[in-house]
């Protein structure tokens, strides 16, 4: 990556691994054409995000594509590709990162069974242990495409303190205080759905485990249970990316 004179080692390196995500988002399926976000708060300010220019895949994305932005939503430089942003997920990703000073990274996926589960009145089953480590996940309630500033106020109450949300007939929401947490987060959430219309679809009775086994597995994912899930994953996802591809990084 050409980086600017006045580019900091953190935004630097933030933009490596943020390309990195968007690129793993792609190798695993849950990307979405151009649409959907990733975003990542520059270490060392408040209000400094970075996100991808509207109009390139994510397996197009590299470090110095990512548009800088203040969470007004506003461009800070010149973007490399001429591209600009999406409204509709600066309203969701600016809501979080405003109101959790505790997130570094915020994903909104539309994946297949992301959105399948979505639309179940059920939600979220814990039929598996990886469906478990989400028992307690909130739900935002569909309010049309997201582009009116006023819901930000019932998406951030609805998220609470919680590291992801179903949000419900439209997809996910995974948000972490690293890019490696909040991509590990994503990648289980979206396990647990497929793993859900899998059993759905087989159309045979579901097998529940007891409440005290559900919360007893929920608590053991925690991060302060044994570890954040994700930074020791994070490496060999790197890895996995410089195998592929390591023109992310450019």
């Amino acid at each position: 990556m050409h980086a600017s004179d006045d580019m900091s080692p953190q935004e630097r390196d933030t933009r490596i691994q943020l390309a990195a995500c968007y690129r793993l988002v792609s190798h695993f399926g849950m990307s979405d054409l151009i649409y959907n976000h990733i975003t990542a708060r520059i270490p060392g300010t408040d209000d400094h995000l970075l996100i991808n220019p509207y109009g390139m895949m994510y397996d197009e994305i590299t470090a110095s594509s990512l548009v800088k932005i203040d969470l007004a939503g506003n461009i800070l430089g010149p973007s490399s590709t001429g591209y600009g942003i999406n409204a509709a997920g600066y309203v969701i990703h600016s809501a979080v990162h405003g109101a959790r000073h505790d997130v570094e990274c915020v994903i909104h996926t539309h994946t297949r069974a992301g959105m399948a589960v979505s639309a179940l009145r059920c939600g979220l089953l814990p039929l598996t242990q990886t469906a478990m480590r989400f028992a307690k996940i909130p739900y935002h309630d569909y309010e049309s495409v997201a582009i009116d500033l006023d819901e930000r106020a019932r998406l951030v109450a609805d998220l609470g303190a919680s590291e992801a949300m179903i949000l419900r007939n439209h997809g996910l929401l995974a948000v972490g205080p690293s890019i490696a947490q909040a991509f590990n987060t994503l990648y289980w959430l979206e396990m647990a759905c497929k793993a859900q219309v899998d059993a759905l679809s087989a159309n045979r009775e579901l097998c529940l485990p007891p409440p005290e086994v559900i919360e007893k597995t929920w608590h053991l994912y925690q991060p302060t249970t044994r570890r954040p899930f994700g930074e020791l994953e994070w490496p060999a996802m790197l890895r996995l990316m410089d195998r592929k591809d390591p023109g992310y990084k450019d």
